[in-house]
């Protein structure tokens, strides 16, 4: 298993996991990719752009706070189904191998108990929400549960992933009181289009073991054309996050800063090197400061 300064694989060591949390939580607590919270940012981000955008000002900090505790939970839910579902494959790729599955840390068992418990957590949360909102919640679960399996039959499984980790677009709406209305539909499109310029960049880190295990992804569909191929996806999601913006009748600032934001994604095209895993795994987690700058967008659009 390759080191590479405090990665051992894909895991972080002499982390705060290491440092703070009891030796026998510390498995479950990387099960849950609490060392790695980009992939919870990427969850929640939709969620809150969702949410902002439905409110009449400020968004709702409950609200905020509760998706935040809930994209935790359910992000670490779905690693841990993912890392069930996948633990012959990671035991076959150098990154992944450590994981506490595949590594003999954590049985099969004992992750399954493990991952009914944080869907009780997600259900307490879910029902904090509006009827609307537990239904759309509850359906999210198809989404979460299907995704591991994709790569087995197709090479767009990113595109699942971008139908599964937006889905708050749709919920953040709901659970803000929003009714029918274009505007956080146009977001999760646009929210489909990001995730696969995002996730397809990642891809492209386990492309070569990837190939001899054959496990299929867009890295490996679009080889050397994925330049191309990004300034397309992400093209497409800001060209729908404006267009979800003026459905919403957002002002002025909200589309100079989506504008800042489209930047920060053509930075992305322009210096990646997707024969670079460390670049890859950077501009991929890069991706928060988008996010980000996206939220701040809304909420100027909103106040002013």
């Amino acid at each position: 298993m390759k080191s590479s300064g405090t990665l051992i694989g894909d895991i972080p060591v002499g982390d705060w996991i290491d440092r703070l949390s009891p030796i026998s939580l510390r498995p479950y607590l990387r099960l849950m990719r609490l060392d790695r919270p980009i992939g919870t940012w990427l969850l929640l981000l939709p969620g809150w752009w969702s949410i902002a955008l439905a409110a009449d000002g400020w968004p709702d900090i409950r609200l905020l706070l509760l998706f935040g505790i809930g994209a935790v939970v359910m992000r670490g839910a779905g690693c841990t189904f993912n890392d069930i579902v996948d633990r012959d494959f990671d035991g076959r790729v150098v990154r992944t191998a450590g994981r506490p599955i595949p590594s003999g840390a954590v049985s099969p068992r004992q992750a399954t108990l493990f991952l009914a418990l944080q869907l009780f957590v997600g259900l307490i949360i879910l029902l904090q929400f509006n009827g609307t909102s537990v239904l759309l919640g509850a359906a999210s679960l198809g989404l979460v549960f299907t995704y591991p399996f994709m790569k087995r039959i197709t090479y767009w499984p990113q595109a699942w992933l971008g139908l599964t980790f937006n889905w708050g677009a749709l919920l953040g709406w709901a659970t803000a009181g929003g009714g029918p209305h274009p505007a956080p539909v146009l977001l999760y499109i646009g929210g489909i289009f990001w995730t696969l310029g995002y996730d397809t960049i990642y891809a492209h880190q386990d492309k070569q073991d990837d190939a001899l295990i054959g496990v299929r992804s867009t890295a490996l569909r679009l080889g050397t054309a994925t330049p191309a191929w990004l300034v397309a996806f992400y093209t497409l999601a800001v060209t729908f996050f404006a267009t979800a913006g003026w459905a919403a009748d957002l002002s002025w600032p909200f589309f100079g800063l989506l504008g800042v934001a489209g930047l920060h994604l053509a930075w992305q095209i322009r210096t990646l090197d997707i024969d670079n895993s460390p670049d890859c795994l950077e501009k991929f987690k890069s991706n928060r400061v988008f996010g980000w700058l996206v939220m701040i967008a809304i909420v100027a659009g909103k106040l002013m």
